[in-house]
């Protein structure tokens, strides 16, 4: 399950299935957060000749992304809303310590955990939904968004010690599971 300690609540894809038409905007927003939190990194961290190179790679790739959920909600006539923000991942982010270096590997196993979560509800869609080709363009995403969770680990692993990183991943896996579990089942991507 990519390390995730907890499975989305079922009531999250009952409420979902029949209309994932609901959930295009929003994730929308969700890729073009992605390519944010890759420029992001990419900005703060520049020294890091690797990682800027990768998040150049992930930025490029999630705003095509973006524009694929765009084109699918031109298709069905759903308009862009206004971003209501995450609060999955903004409550996640809380977590981020302060301090560097600490709070570069924090980011980094963050949005892991957050791409992790992703591929777990691309697939619940992939698997469920009413919508042919919702489900062809929801499994065509999920290798993607679990190469992105293992993107940003083997980063964490090449700029921090295995120990360092194992010890943080757990911690950080285990907040997760409990803000999966604590979030109501919205119809957003991490709802």
């Amino acid at each position: 399950m990519l390390g995730l300690k907890c499975e989305s609540n079922s009531e999250w894809i009952t409420r979902v299935k029949h209309d994932a038409a609901l959930l295009l905007s929003d994730h929308a927003h969700c890729e073009k957060k992605a390519a944010l939190t890759a420029i992001s990194l990419l900005n703060r961290y520049p020294e890091r000749t690797e990682l800027v190179s990768a998040m150049t790679d992930l930025a490029i790739e999630e705003m095509s992304h973006f524009k694929m959920v765009l084109k699918k909600m031109s298709d069905r006539s759903v308009a862009l809303v206004r971003d209501n923000g995450d609060d999955y991942a903004a409550r996640l982010n809380e977590f981020v310590r302060k301090e560097e270096p600490k709070k570069m590997l924090d980011r980094l196993i963050v949005a892991s955990l957050i791409e992790a979560r992703s591929c777990e509800r691309f697939a619940l869609l992939a698997s469920n939904v009413n919508d042919d080709d919702l489900k062809e363009f929801y499994t065509s995403l999920l290798a993607s968004e679990a190469r992105h969770r293992n993107l940003f680990l083997i980063l964490a692993r090449r700029y921090f010690p295995e120990q360092e990183v194992s010890s943080r991943l757990g911690e950080l896996e285990e907040t997760e599971a409990a803000l999966t579990r604590a979030l109501p089942s919205a119809e957003t991507i991490h709802g």
